[in-house]
């Protein structure tokens, strides 16, 4: 955890560390030059003869200013966007994070008491989910058998952000329970709101709540809800239902809709006996009972990484709408319908339920208008087609006990070099996403979290899966054709950007976000070089400008080549930004320099 907080609060320019003036380890080159703001030119190695053993790149001697008498010291390597890759082998004196966050946090990193004092139960809270994932961590090998579902208890969290696992609001037993490492599934209780109260929606398909109901419960489920309404004298047909996180029952919603469960506008439901694993955002749980149903997505007032992980009321109302643009815009592109087969998992149907008091009274902090709802997204399993599997983006960079990375074990099942494994990566999620960008102003945030690759029967990527509509996708600023018919209540709820801004969604989502790692971990296990890697990566972009020309002008609108980038920080959000402050808004990743585009020409 020290190594990855230097490295992440490097790359944000927090710390600004400087060479230390040591000898160099064997093949350095000495002290890299610094800029201004603490950014230093990639300095990339041809492939080494032995590249499973040889490091990535030539690592340097860095040290941090004196701090309550200590010199930290460390050697690292760099690379693009800026990267920092610290070694942890090379860390002195110390390394607890814990300690140097109590020595470094007033004058070395400028944080507020109460900043810290969050920031450390956080950091904590992760190192103990770190220690259970290891207690019980499996092979490289034995992960590349799991299926999705058990796939997702075994990852590590966000790699950008340190205090990635913090989960504000959960005890010590509620992580045990509920986080996706404790890999336990679980029958959720259901919930019956009075109409007026909940509010559903539904794609096209799903335009009324009866069809959704019969199509996720069972006949006796639904028989047993209807009763349990009748009995307490309330007609079913005055109700909708929706599961409830058992968590935010007994934190949230019991507390806080004490008036209307006291009245029967609320009435608690028995389980549906369906038992669901959480996935690695916690609050979205699989059906493994029935795999074929659908995935829910439940409010989970509890902080984690940014922000509190609840279902904002406007977005889960339009999340089904959302969902039926974004598929009708790949529904009528033959070259995303027919030929990346992208698969973009919908989120089909929605059930808000509004707090009295919270939801109009203006200036409240956001995690008190995201109490309860639901919404459930299409299931990926039924879409795979026969012999293809599904693992998400961010297992890629998952490292075993041994040292093993994950992809090393997929690029060695596929038969293919690393050169071409690494391909037909690039040829599976970048298309697709250069489709939506070019041609329809549209970007989704690919994440490694809600970016799922496809693979065949021999582990090669295939294609790409996407979710997190309504939270994820965001549309030009600057009016385009193409956005002319977007109706009305997708419009709303969209966030836009600019043009030159909408290209960062891909840049920090996957090439910083996921690519930024996985290029110094390709480079040490596979031999292919990060020049190399990148190199690969703007090959697939040219090869798509070169197959739309007629696209030419937007190729110049959103920009992907441009020589630098704004950094975009996730880290300094919390420590210099929103802190842990409660606020009527969302927090938004913090903007801080720029820093050289890998895939610049220039």
């Amino acid at each position: 955890m020290l190594a990855k907080m230097f490295a992440e609060f490097a790359y944000e320019g927090v710390l600004v560390p400087e060479p230390d003036g040591q000898p160099t380890p064997p093949g350095g080159t000495g002290p890299a030059p610094t800029t201004a703001d603490g950014d230093t030119p990639d300095t990339t190695a041809s492939p080494a003869t032995d590249p499973v053993n040889a490091p990535a790149t030539d690592e340097v001697s860095y040290r941090l200013p004196e701090i309550d008498g200590v010199t930290y010291r460390f050697r690292a390597r760099r690379g693009a966007y800026g990267h920092w890759h610290v070694d942890p082998d090379s860390l002195a004196p110390c390394t607890d994070p814990l300690r140097f966050l109590a020595r470094a946090h007033h004058d070395l990193l400028g944080l507020a008491g109460d900043t810290t004092g969050h920031l450390i139960r956080e950091l904590t809270a992760t190192l103990a989910a770190d220690v259970r994932l290891h207690t019980s961590a499996l092979t490289a090998a034995e992960l590349a058998d799991l299926d999705y579902a058990d796939l997702e208890g075994h990852q590590t969290g966000h790699p950008w952000l340190v205090a990635n696992k913090g989960r504000l609001g959960f005890s010590a037993s509620d992580a045990a329970h509920w986080a996706p490492e404790a890999r336990r599934a679980h029958l959720l209780p259901w919930l019956a709101v009075q109409r007026g109260m909940a509010h559903y929606r539904g794609v096209p398909e799903l335009a009324t709540p009866d069809r959704l109901y019969r199509e996720e419960l069972d006949a006796p489920t639904r028989t047993s809800f209807r009763r349990a309404l009748s009995e307490l004298g309330r007609n079913p047909a005055d109700y909708l239902w929706l599961p409830v996180h058992p968590w935010q029952w007994d934190e949230v919603i019991a507390p806080l809709f004490a008036p209307q469960l006291a009245d029967g506008t609320i009435i608690p439901l028995p389980t549906d006996n369906a038992l669901r694993l959480p996935q690695q955002s916690i609050r979205t749980f699989l059906n493994i009972s029935r795999p074929q149903a659908r995935t829910v997505k439940l409010p989970l007032s509890v902080l984690n990484t940014l922000v509190w992980r609840g279902l904002p009321t406007e977005r889960t109302l339009a999340a089904p709408a959302v969902t039926a643009w974004v598929h009708g815009l790949r529904d009528a592109d033959p070259f995303l319908r027919d030929e990346t087969r992208v698969i973009l998992l919908g989120e089909t149907a929605s059930v808000t339920v509004e707090h009295p008091l919270y939801d109009r009274l203006p200036g409240v902090p956001y995690q008190y208008k995201e109490l309860l709802g639901c919404i459930w997204r299409e299931p990926l399993v039924p879409q795979l087609e026969p012999g293809e599997r599904a693992r998400t983006l961010a297992a890629l960079l998952h490292t075993d006990a041994r040292g093993r990375a994950f992809t090393a074990e997929l690029v060695a099942r596929s038969g293919l070099t690393p050169h071409e494994w690494l391909c037909r990566l690039f040829a599976a999620l970048l298309p697709p996403l250069l489709r939506f960008l070019y041609r329809y102003g549209t970007v989704f945030s690919p994440h490694g979290e809600n970016t799922v690759v496809v693979f065949d029967e021999r582990d090669v990527p295939v294609r790409l899966a996407i979710k997190d509509f309504v939270d994820d996708i965001n549309v030009s600023a600057q009016p385009l054709p193409e956005l002319a018919a977007m109706p009305d209540d997708v419009r709303r709820v969209l966030l836009t950007e600019p043009p030159g801004f909408l290209t960062q969604f891909i840049h920090s989502g996957l090439f910083i976000g996921v690519f930024r790692y996985l290029a110094p971990l390709y480079e040490a296990q596979l031999g292919l070089s990060q020049d190399q890697f990148w190199s690969l990566v703007r090959a697939e972009i040219i090869r798509h400008h070169r197959r739309f020309p007629e696209l030419a002008p937007r190729f110049e609108l959103f920009d992907l080549l441009t020589p630098t980038i704004e950094r975009l920080c996730l880290n300094r959000n919390r420590l210099h930004l929103d802190g842990y402050r409660d606020s009527p808004d969302r927090p938004h990743a913090a903007v801080h320099g720029r820093v050289p585009n890998p895939l610049s020409g220039s």
